[in-house]
């Protein structure tokens, strides 16, 4: 069902909409003339490996395809929310007809979204929202969702196999508002699950090393207590499985988040219990799209809305042992000659992955 809903959705993503969302949004200046137009795409940080590798080359190759003649002006923050403003500054004095950001900060994000519309140029959030300013249009997975779906797949797993003990929660960056939205959903699932929280962490920048170093003190606090981790990206999921193998005691079950190759490698041996699989193609290409409407002066019309913003959010799939054939490998998402190296060629063997 969840295959279908994302077929589904990017379908309707790639038609688009030339009406009016009524919410207010600015759109780009009228005449509707996008030849030689710029474009900017400024993400977060290098700690998740998805936006260099990933999310920058799928969003330029939806953009070519629509408008050959565009430019896109492609920078990342590194986590660093002062150093995302002076780019929004420059993308706005190169004369971009429209912004697609995913802001470090998501509260400071909302002069950028401020400046921007005072210039008349369109923001449209992507993967993580702007609670404070809603931008002209916000393209993303639905982020409560997703930790709700991490969480209680790891709470179904462990009642399975009649665990005992609690969990750790290693949230993302507190500076993050799709964090706190994946913070929520797993709270949906946990707290009602009737596996105590021993102790839960936001973890600054999403920053894998941090969550390993909070990791390690929590093993020598609880050390046989901890029956799982819900962890809310691969990057923390990873610092997590680090910590246990470093204090070498066994590796509890522990989520992930983002469907990254090192974790998938990290499933494939055992090592992680699950992921999400978010396929970047989708919202990269889907933002092109609306930012393409925006900048031929249109008002794309939203799916839902949130935070007061224009919106379409795809329905993730979660993957584990059992289905990472299918889903990552099979739909042609990852390559079994990417993952399956060295010490990873067994376990995709017995997996048949090939």
């Amino acid at each position: 069902m969840a295959a279908a809903a994302i077929v589904t959705s990017v379908a309707l993503a790639g038609c688009g909409s030339g009406s009016d969302s009524g919410s207010g949004a600015t759109g780009s200046p009228a005449g509707g003339g996008v030849e030689n137009a710029k474009v900017a795409f400024l993400m977060p940080d290098l700690a998740s490996t998805r936006y260099e590798l990933q999310d920058k080359p799928l969003f330029e190759a939806r953009m070519k395809q629509l408008c050959p003649s565009c430019t896109v002006i492609y920078q990342n923050a590194d986590s660093d929310a002062a150093k995302q403003q002076q780019q929004v500054n420059s993308a706005l004095a190169q004369g971009v007809k429209a912004i697609v950001l995913d802001p470090v900060d998501s509260a400071a994000a909302a002069t950028i979204v401020q400046t921007a519309q005072s210039q008349q140029v369109p923001v449209i959030a992507y993967d993580r929202p702007i609670p404070d300013k809603p931008a002209d249009y916000y393209v993303s997975f639905d982020n409560e969702k997703i930790g709700a779906m991490i969480a209680q797949s790891l709470v179904d797993h462990l009642k399975e196999q009649n665990a005992q003990g609690g969990l750790l929660e290693v949230n993302g960056s507190p500076t993050d508002a799709a964090a706190g939205l994946i913070k929520k959903g797993i709270h949906s699932a946990i707290d009602p699950s009737g596996f105590k929280l021993l102790a839960e962490y936001d973890t600054p920048d999403w920053q894998p090393e941090k969550a390993q170093t909070w990791v390690s003190g929590q093993i020598t606090r609880f050390r046989d207590q901890i029956a799982g981790v819900v962890a809310a990206n691969d990057g923390t999921g990873g610092g997590a499985i680090s910590a246990f193998k470093a204090a070498g005691v066994k590796v509890p079950p522990v989520t992930g988040n983002d469907a990254e190759l090192a974790a998938a490698q990290r499933i494939i041996a055992g090592d992680q219990y699950n992921t999400i699989s978010k396929p970047i193609k989708i919202v990269a290409e889907a933002s092109a799209n609306i930012a393409y409407e925006f900048m031929q002066g249109k008002k794309p019309a939203g799916k839902t809305t949130l935070y007061n913003t224009p919106s379409e959010l795809f329905v993730p799939t979660v993957v584990t042992r059992e289905n990472i054939k299918e889903v990552l490998f099979e739909s042609g998402i990852m390559k079994a000659a990417d993952a399956c190296t060295g010490e990873y060629a067994k376990g995709c063997a017995e997996l048949g992955i090939e």
